[in-house]
């Protein structure tokens, strides 16, 4: 019952989910919009301090922000119930679409419409990239992480464990000198860590089964492989939805191919290509958070299996990537006003967000070379026209991402 009074403020999240375009930036102006000057659940101020904290975890940083306005008006079970509402919306239609995509008439019918998908989706990497940098790098020591993490990114591209990698070593890097960002005077107390066991217990337990599935090569390992992929991505990426896009192609399309894993793990889980791309161009078309993409990622990996394995593969995939976000911000949350006091907290975060930067034009580039030889030599000027006119769009219009979507599936489809 005391959730009755909740429902006006439950309303206006689901609202906001089925309104919410234009990723994290947009994501921020709505939230804005909606609870600051209209319900005025929080302070303009609270807002953007919330939005600062969420920047500094991994996983969806917008998600965790609705989560955070949730918990400051009714604790865990709200904040838990408007994560929900939140994400619901955006993973029914990105499941949905997982099953869509094979259903079309005919495979030269799908093959037009997304013919251009794929450059279109290298055009939002390229725009990203750009913003990333400018708001990302401004010194010496940036440049040189960025462009280190770029190249090590392209040469290492199909190792799971460079991106990881890169992002803790960039955090290390920045961390050698305190002049840009130094230690406050005031001592701050000591932080509970015992706070993220959860997090952690769910981490290393899925980590184990997955690897033990592989190993013993358990009938129905690939769920289990499945989540945890996507838990890790959710508990590992920074960078919001553009990353998480990255990071899902390196695992799901470029390493299944490599001879190693061919040879080693021929039942990883695997998503063809041109479905990839579908989906990464497809969730920029409808409202919500771009990590409900695993969604649709999830289903597809589960798809050659029924439909009963692709809906649980779908709800695998939407749970793992946004179970590290909740735990993450509910467990740091609490002691956010003592983490700000370390320098250390910050001065990594320079460091990450450059290795971003590198990571993002990385993997804009491979997915550029990974256009096949017959595709440019048949459309190649049409491919060139749609990444420019794509970043264009984005940078010197107005125009939202799902116009931009529409324009590209009608070009395919007329072209």
């Amino acid at each position: 019952m005391v959730l009755m009074r909740h429902v006006p403020f439950l309303k206006a999240v689901l609202m906001y989910s089925l309104t919410a375009f234009g990723g994290p930036q947009g994501h921020f102006s709505m939230m804005l919009k909606t609870f600051v000057h209209r319900r005025r659940d929080l302070s303009q101020e609270e807002l953007v301090e919330y939005n600062a904290f969420c920047q500094l975890l991994p996983g969806a940083s917008s998600t965790q922000v609705v989560t955070l306005i949730g918990y400051k008006r009714g604790g865990i079970p709200l904040a838990v119930l408007t994560l929900l509402i939140w994400i619901l919306p955006a993973c029914i239609l990105m499941g949905g679409l997982s099953f869509l995509v094979r259903y079309f008439d005919s495979q030269s019918a799908k093959s037009n419409l997304f013919r251009y998908i794929a450059p279109m989706t290298i055009g939002f990497l390229a725009y990203a990239s750009m913003m990333a940098f400018r708001m990302s790098i401004h010194n010496t020591i940036t440049r040189v992480i960025m462009v280190m993490t770029g190249a090590l990114t392209f040469a290492f591209f199909k190792a799971p464990w460079m991106i990881p990698l890169l992002i803790i070593v960039g955090g290390f890097v920045t961390n050698l000198s305190d002049r840009r960002i130094p230690q406050v005077h005031e001592k701050p107390q000591k932080i509970k860590w015992s706070n993220i066991w959860l997090f952690l217990v769910v981490f290393a337990l899925a980590g184990l089964l997955s690897e033990q599935a592989r190993k013993q090569d358990w009938p129905n390992r690939r769920p289990i492989n499945l989540f945890e992929n996507t838990y890790r991505f959710g508990s590992l990426v920074f960078g919001g939805g553009q990353m998480l896009v990255a990071m899902m192609y390196e695992q799901f399309v470029i390493r299944p191919e490599s001879d190693k894993v061919v040879r080693e793990n021929p039942n990883v889980v695997k998503i063809n290509r041109d479905e990839f791309y579908t989906g990464a161009g497809m969730v920029r078309a409808i409202p919500g958070p771009v990590f409900s993409i695993a969604s649709f990622m999830g289903g597809i990996a589960m798809s050659d299996r029924g439909t009963g394995w692709q809906v649980a593969g779908c709800i695998i995939g939407a749970v793992a990537i946004f179970l590290p976000s909740l735990f993450l911000v509910l467990f740091f949350f609490p002691i956010w006003n003592n983490l700000k006091k370390y320098a250390v907290v910050f001065r990594a975060l320079e460091g990450i967000n450059a290795t971003v930067v590198g990571i993002l034009i990385a993997s804009c580039v491979y997915m550029l070379k990974d256009i096949s030889l017959h595709e440019w030599t048949e459309h190649g000027f049409m491919n060139v026209m749609v990444i420019a006119g794509t970043w264009a769009l984005l940078l010197y219009s107005k125009l939202p991402s799902p116009v931009i979507v529409g324009i590209c599936l009608l070009l395919g489809y007329i072209a």
